[in-house]
């Protein structure tokens, strides 16, 4: 039977046949991408820059349109000026008679300003003049930082996968690894299962994935010996799911406070954070790792992060450049010898792209700093005084979105920094932990104190720089309950005693009355002791028991004898007694103590030539010292020949 498809025939065995491509990367690669690991070649990290951020502030605020110039101005100078009004040339060096040159339609918004005597910080409308009664205020654009701060958090995963640091007001890190991992695992189910014999350096599957779409993100060229053409491996899939994230995140900045920000996406931060600014405003930069030799030959390397200072200066005058590309023809050892080992073996790796920091996820303010730098100069302690008032107001509103009020976090020392020409003395003082910063008082009392140190010292005025700051942050502590939460007020402590008083006439419980703390049946306890002796005793018996009330203490005064129909005394239950002496029924347990009182009672009776102890045996008691009576007038005539010292706390009765 003849086949109804013709034969073709198969091509030739390549000599690569049956071997699955693989990839550069392990399955131990995969594994440090879900712990954020800071070596990982797979590592995905973001930097998020908003958009001339002040200046997006006030656009935002006063509802101006984006394709208005705009500038932030800060007495007469600009600190912030957005996009449109930079396509006229402006800068922050010009000051604001140039800036309305170029640029005439311009709005100039002055920061808000602390006034003395103000509470809180307010936009004046002639605050650029006020430059020696007023403070800039940049409160407004904390505040709006700690929204966007809000936002990306909820955008993205919860903590631990979610790793956020604020850099700045207006930037922040992203390492997006762990979030990047589980997606891949959803994405590519062939990586998701054990690495092949369990042996983690078993290479990774090829990605199926030949063509990737960057969206509008700005794409860095690769290096010079890399091409599109050639297959995307693991690294690149791990970019491209960061930047899907990072898009999203800049999204919801821009739906939810109208904010536009710019991004990069790379392997480290170093590489981040420049590539956030390669492409702006409101654009995503990718920079492969395929393409971080190129990206980093067109910079300046004193662009880099720590290179900028008196380290990139050292390192221009040693080699002469501060190019990049030409410093990578430097050897390591040459870098050593000039620089040293450890700033050499630095600088080698950081301008070849390579940086091991990590995202770190405490966001929390470290420390508070209000200063004003005078012009002209102050030259007396009242004038210091009234900046110290602004000072501490300024922070202690800072404080009070930190969450001081209610405890969650406090600073521990405060310090004062004050420049007379060219010295600057500082001095340092503790916060008491034990007092509640509940208002701004107890901050301004130590930082007026630390000023009076300095002025003690000599040489204070004029003075043209204060500078006042708090630190050292602590966590408050959480889950404790102040006295009052142990109380109970109102109607929960009356039911909790109607509560009380049917739980115990449930069970034929009676409640004692309140004694007095110097109670007379432990005195009357005390002489019915078998075997106790009297003749160290300095005290009066009947001195003490003379204005003894009639009704034993433990007898309610008001109690009421029962009664039979009749009028007759009820006879006795069970569980109490009728006493013949007093006629008062009481419960049977404590029968012994109220004979004790009435065989004390007797006692005293005798002594004062009353009768004797009848009273006692009408009870049908027995006295349990039979030699009580006889020791106790033993005892009045040896307290006359041997008064004891009275001991501390005690004091000595005096007796009739």
């Amino acid at each position: 039977m003849s086949s109804s498809q013709p034969f073709i025939p198969s091509s030739p065995i390549s000599p690569s046949a049956g071997h699955l491509r693989k990839s550069k990367f392990t399955y131990r690669h995969l594994s440090q991408l879900a712990l954020s690991s800071a070596v990982c070649p797979l590592r995905v990290i973001a930097h998020i820059d908003l958009d001339a951020f002040y200046a997006q502030c006030e656009g935002v605020r006063l509802g101006i349109a984006e394709d208005q110039p705009l500038a932030v101005q800060q007495w007469q100078g600009l600190i912030a000026i957005n996009y449109p009004a930079r396509k006229f040339g402006l800068s922050r060096f010009i000051d604001i008679s140039e800036a309305k040159k170029l640029c005439p339609s311009i709005i100039l918004q002055h920061v808000a300003t602390w006034r003395e005597g103000d509470a809180k910080w307010a936009y004046h409308e002639d605050a650029s003049a006020q430059i020696a009664t007023h403070k800039v205020s940049l409160d407004p654009y904390r505040l709006e930082s700690r929204r966007i701060l809000s936002t990306i958090k909820d955008v993205l995963p919860a903590a631990p996968v979610q790793r956020v640091e604020k850099a700045s007001v207006d930037e922040v890190f992203l390492d997006l690894s762990a979030q990047v991992h589980s997606i891949l695992l959803e994405r590519y189910p062939e990586i998701s299962g054990p690495a092949p014999y369990d042996d983690p350096t078993e290479s990774l599957p090829r990605p199926p994935t030949t063509a990737l779409d960057w969206n509008t993100d700005a794409l860095v060229d690769l290096d010079n010996n890399e091409t599109e053409d050639d297959d995307p491996d693991w690294d690149d899939i791990a970019m491209l799911v960061g930047s899907e994230i990072v898009r999203s995140v800049r999204a919801a900045i821009r739906e939810r406070l109208k904010y536009t920000c710019s991004a990069g996406i790379a392997r480290n931060k170093m590489i981040a954070k420049l590539g956030s600014a390669h492409k702006k405003p409101n654009q995503q930069t990718i920079v492969r790792n395929r393409a971080v030799q190129q990206f980093m030959g067109g910079f300046k390397f004193t662009k880099i992060r720590n290179l900028g200072g008196k380290l990139g200066e050292d390192v221009v005058a040693k080699f002469g450049t501060e190019e990049v590309k030409e410093l990578l023809d430097v050897s390591l050892p040459q870098l050593k010898s000039k620089l040293g080992d450890d700033t050499g073996s630095w600088v080698y790796e950081i301008i070849r792209g390579e940086d091991s920091s990590e995202v770190n996820s405490r966001t929390q303010i470290k420390s508070m700093l209000s200063a004003k730098s005078f012009r002209p100069t102050i030259n007396s302690s009242d004038q210091a005084v009234k900046w110290l008032r602004i000072f501490v107001a300024d922070i202690f509103s800072r404080l009070v979105e930190e969450g001081v009020l209610e405890n969650k976090r406090r600073p521990k020392t405060i310090n004062l920094h004050h420049r007379q020409g060219g010295q600057m003395r500082s001095r340092q003082a503790p916060i008491p932990s034990g007092r509640p910063l509940d208002d701004e008082n107890v901050l301004f009392e130590i930082a007026k104190n630390l000023l009076g140190q300095i002025i003690v010292d000599g040489r204070a005025w004029p003075c043209a720089n204060l500078q006042l700051s708090v630190g050292g942050f602590e966590e408050g502590p959480t889950g404790n309950r102040g006295i009052g939460g142990f109380l109970v007020r109102g109607e929960e402590a009356k039911a909790m005693k109607r509560e009380s008083e049917d739980h115990a006439s449930e069970h034929g419980e009676t409640r004692a009355e309140k004694r007095p703390k110097n109670e007379h049946g432990a005195i009357q306890r005390f002489l019915s002791r078998q075997g106790t002796s009297h003749e160290d005793s300095d005290e009066d018996i009947s001195s003490t028991h003379s204005n003894m009330p009639p009704i034993p203490p433990h007898v309610s005064s008001d109690a009421q004898q029962p009664e039979c129909d009749d009028g007759h005394p009820q006879p006795a239950s069970s569980d109490t007694f009728i006493c013949s002496e007093c006629q008062n029924t009481l419960p049977v347990m404590r029968r012994e103590e109220h004979e004790d009182w009435h065989f004390a009672k007797s006692i005293v009776a005798a002594e004062k030539g009353g009768p004797s102890h009848q009273a006692w045996t009408a009870c049908g008691a027995r006295p349990k010292n039979p030699t009580a009576t006889r020791r106790l007038g033993a005892s009045k005539v040896s307290a006359g020949h041997s008064q004891k010292k009275v001991a501390k706390g005690q004091s000595r009765l005096a007796f009739g």
